[in-house]
């Protein structure tokens, strides 16, 4: 069963693909290199990218020689990955569908990844369509990008304003905390490695700002006057309370499961 966000509010990431692509950054290149290290995105592999979106983890695997597929319910979405990927030069196959089911064939892929976006789906058909698309033994890597309103002044400010806006967000006051186990995890699935580290993240007010468009509370839920009146009051805060360039304090993890059994055939 999905989870239900923020009091029930609507979330449509088509809304904010152009920010998405323009203002989101993807993890940085420590998180490759770092899964790289353990076995994960190796030259070659096969990946699929669950809740791809605009393609941020599913281009970057590409540049490192990976054979990559990508899938979202977003048609936006898939399409900004398209154009994305052909600008530099990426064969990536990126498809409309949700990740309860990838179509794809038995034994598709070695990897699944699921960046930021685990959370949104039914966890147990995700997993059963996993057994299916994964060769036995295959991976599953869940990880997240978060900013850390905590440790980082501006972010904090940020999150305050944009639950004048949103205050069914649900997203606020993320402390960096990972469970050293998943609670759900399934007896046929193993935990092979867990992942954390802290980056400081490069932006300036126009893309900070963008950054935030780009997020479930704002852009993904509120309506497009609405937006545009946050987006005028977060201009005038980052006029106040932040230089022209900064940085903001992420928090990054990866979770790297193991399928025990082959699919169920």
């Amino acid at each position: 069963m999905r989870r239900v966000f923020d009091g029930g509010k609507s979330i449509d990431w088509s809304k904010t693909s152009n920010d998405y692509a323009t203002f989101r950054p993807g993890p940085p290149e420590e998180f490759y290199d770092r899964l790289q290290a353990c076995g994960i995105g190796k030259s070659g592999e096969r990946i699929l990218d669950l809740g791809t979106g605009t393609g941020l983890l599913a281009r970057a695997w590409a540049r490192r020689r990976c054979r990559v597929a990508g899938i979202d319910l977003s048609v936006e979405q898939i399409a900004t990955a398209r154009k994305l990927a052909a600008a530099d030069g990426l064969d990536v196959d990126f498809r409309v569908a949700p990740a309860e089911e990838p179509p794809f064939a038995e034994g598709s892929f070695e990897t699944a990844t699921a960046n930021q976006c685990f959370l949104y789906f039914d966890r147990d058909r995700t997993l059963a369509a996993l057994r299916r698309v994964l060769v036995p033994g295959g991976a599953l890597v869940i990880s997240h990008f978060s900013w850390l309103p905590k440790l980082d002044p501006i972010a904090d400010a940020s999150e305050k304003l944009i639950l004048r806006y949103n205050p069914a967000w649900e997203g606020a006051g993320y402390d960096g905390e990972v469970a050293p186990l998943p609670p759900w995890l399934p007896p046929d699935i193993a935990q092979q490695l867990l992942l954390r580290f802290d980056a400081e993240i490069p932006f300036d007010r126009e893309s900070w700002r963008g950054r935030i468009r780009a997020s479930r509370g704002i852009g993904a839920s509120l309506s497009p006057s609405e937006v545009e009146a946050f987006d005028r009051e977060h201009a005038a805060l980052l006029e106040r309370i932040a230089p022209q360039n900064f940085t903001i304090r992420h928090a990054i993890d990866a979770r790297v499961l193991r399928f025990l059994r082959s699919s169920q055939r």
